[in-house]
């Protein structure tokens, strides 16, 4: 009878722990497919911000036909350009610092709210007279940038966490991240191009007021339609169990990390110095070519320079897994500097040559991408542990996001001090070639090579506080809320 009840025991064990085991891997299959998400949708989101940056490359001539020079003039459409640029930073460096505080999944609620918000007000942008007009068009998608820099920091800091909980998906997180990140903004920035185009065919190449509102107004479409799915989304596995939510070790953290911190800012300064202005001033530099160009052919023709900058992204991902990140971002940076000598200095014989010249300047856009492109985000995001990632990565991002302000700024003075577009030209693409150079330099002296898994810096980190005295015991999340530990995890990673 003994033994007959201990098997009945043992039954009974067997049939109340399979259902708990069947909890545990439904548990995880459905964690496995939120991260998935999460990465698909970071791409997504991105996808969006690039085409609300881009697009107003593209429409600041309609607005100049429509409006007139006196109105749009060099200032105006310096502001039109770095408003949303001046947002991007403000909102990269404040949701840097909340998303470390106080959740992913928090931070993506409020960017796509200030997002949406923002497009809105441009595109329904009025005034009393047209300066007036252009002005709520400039705040408008400066309060979108806040939106699209926050989100920079919350999607890439997702993704690459995301990309992190599977073993196999670990070996190929660059190309995963790069995907997510830098091909996703890219995609948006063709996107923008494309959706130009079709808009500028269906008004018969015309400059009217209702081409810059549909034009704007599409970037919204897709903020709505993920935020369904953003709202399912949960932290990540290496969120939940090292972050830090009050107290943060600044001094240790900045004693540790001030080295990589600096390269990955000097890094994403200079790429963002050289992409925007160089991205942005497309139409104008192709224009340049003929003065009977209309709106649609040129923007045609930028539309295919820009272009060139997907393959890029593509390839560079493939590459970032096989040779480094540090490695792919120099090798990139040095390329750039080739392409823009040999523009700067060949630009008269280009200028009778149009295909070999949107041949070269294609070129330079993709290996843009190749490098810096895709690798300043991994570079920013892998080189610090979890608890301060998105603090780093949100002042890296906001530092790049103050070259590409100043880029757009300094490079249209730029041409405009020359009496003839060709000298004007040469100079910004030599002055490129020299910023270039310097981002090489700058990546390969200070920037580390971190390609291990996430876990091993978070612990190498807690060592760190643990050495210097500081309390460690508060670091975690349990059941989603904030400040408060995650039994799991009660003794540390």
């Amino acid at each position: 009878m003994g033994d007959q009840q201990g098997i009945l025991n043992s039954q009974s064990e067997a049939v109340v722990e399979d259902p708990l085991k069947m909890n545990d891997v439904e548990t995880s299959k459905n964690r496995s497919l939120s991260q998935v998400l999460s990465v698909f949708v970071a791409g997504v989101a991105l996808f969006s911000d690039g085409y609300n940056i881009q697009i107003a490359g593209y429409m600041i001539p309609v607005l100049t036909k429509i409006y007139g020079p006196s109105v749009v003039t060099t200032s105006m459409k310096t502001r039109l350009s770095n408003s949303i640029l001046i947002g991007d930073i403000v909102g990269m460096i404040l949701f840097g610092f909340c998303i470390d505080r106080f959740g992913r999944r928090l931070g993506i609620m409020a960017t796509t709210f200030l997002l949406v918000f923002g497009i809105i007000l441009a595109t329904a942008a009025h005034g009393v007279t047209p300066t007036g007009l252009l002005w709520m068009m400039v705040v408008g998608r400066g309060v979108a940038g806040v939106g699209a820099g926050g989100e920079y920091t919350v999607c890439t800091a997702q993704a690459l966490e995301a990309a992190d909980e599977d073993k196999y998906v670990q070996q190929h997180r660059g190309f995963l991240v790069a995907f997510s990140t830098n091909v996703a903004i890219t995609s948006g920035f063709v996107g923008s191009s494309i959706a130009s185009v079709v808009i500028l065919a269906i008004a018969h190449d015309e400059a009217r007021d209702i081409v810059w509102r549909c034009a704007f107004g599409i970037g919204i479409i897709l903020p709505l339609t993920i935020f369904i799915f953003r709202m399912r989304l949960v932290n990540s596995t290496q969120y939940t169990k090292h972050a830090i939510h009050r107290n943060l070790p600044y001094k240790l953290a900045i004693k540790r990390y001030w080295k990589p911190l600096l390269g990955c800012c000097g890094a994403w300064f200079l790429y963002d110095f050289i992409v925007y202005p160089f991205t942005l001033l497309v139409p104008e530099v192709v224009s340049g070519f003929s003065s009977s160009n209309g709106l649609l052919e040129t923007t045609g023709w930028s539309a295919l320079v820009n272009a060139f900058s997907l393959p890029g992204a593509f390839f560079g991902g493939f590459l970032i897994d096989r040779i480094g990140r540090r490695q792919s971002c120099a090798l990139g940076f040095l390329i750039v500097a080739v392409l823009a000598f040999i523009i700067g200095g060949a630009m008269g014989p280009l200028r009778a040559h149009f295909a070999a010249f949107v041949l070269m300047y294609g070129l330079f856009h993709s290996f843009l991408s190749v490098g810096p492109g895709n690798c300043t985000f991994l570079l920013a995001s892998e080189s610090f542990p979890t608890p301060i990632r998105g603090h780093f990565f949100g002042v890296a991002a906001g530092v790049g996001k103050a070259g590409a302000a100043l880029g757009t700024q300094v490079f249209p003075q730029i041409l405009a001090r020359y009496a003839s577009a060709l000298e004007g030209q040469q100079a910004i693409f030599l002055i490129g070639a020299s910023l270039a150079v310097a981002g090489a330099a700058v990546v390969w002296l200070l920037v580390p090579d971190r390609e291990r898994q996430l876990e091993c810096e978070d612990a190498l980190f807690r060592a760190y506080l643990e050495e210097n005295g500081w309390d460690v015991s508060d670091m975690g999340v349990r059941h989603g809320r904030v400040g408060e530990r995650d039994e799991k995890h009660e003794n540390g990673p």
